[in-house]
């Protein structure tokens, strides 16, 4: 059958031109997973670093304090560090909170791509559909 060969042939080719989109739209998913995963470890880390450098320089400011008060108010002294701490852990869990939700979407990027691609494959099978 000698159509069989240019319809198949064009097959092959629709057929490599979708699977060479999909392992560019796949290629790009890794990039963006990997490109999160070393942003959040860092953010992780510098947290945690900055959280316990914090929570020391907190914590022998709040001794020096009690102590040079000791003899005269030192309830007031550790209710009003106690009020602070509070405040302070407040503030920083709301800005957590605010950060974890601005966040871009995962896979922001990808998402994108195939939607252009679904769009593309709606109009030309939409242009296709018309009598010429």
């Amino acid at each position: 059958m000698p159509g069989s060969d240019g319809l198949s042939g064009a097959l092959r080719a629709r057929l490599d031109l979708l699977l060479e989109s999909a392992q560019s739209r796949l290629e790009l998913i890794a990039l963006e997973l990997q490109e999160e995963k070393l942003r959040l470890a860092r953010l992780v880390l510098l947290t945690v670093l900055a959280s316990v450098f914090l929570a020391a320089g907190i914590v022998f400011a709040l001794i020096l304090l009690t102590v040079a008060l000791w003899d005269t108010h030192r309830l007031l002294v550790l209710g009003l560090c106690t009020l602070v701490l509070l405040a302070a852990a407040v503030t920083a869990a709301s800005g957590a909170a605010r950060t974890w939700n601005n966040g871009r979407g995962l896979f922001s990027a990808s998402l994108a791509e195939l939607r252009r691609d679904r769009e593309a494959l709606q109009s030309r099978r939409g242009r296709g559909d018309r009598p010429a």
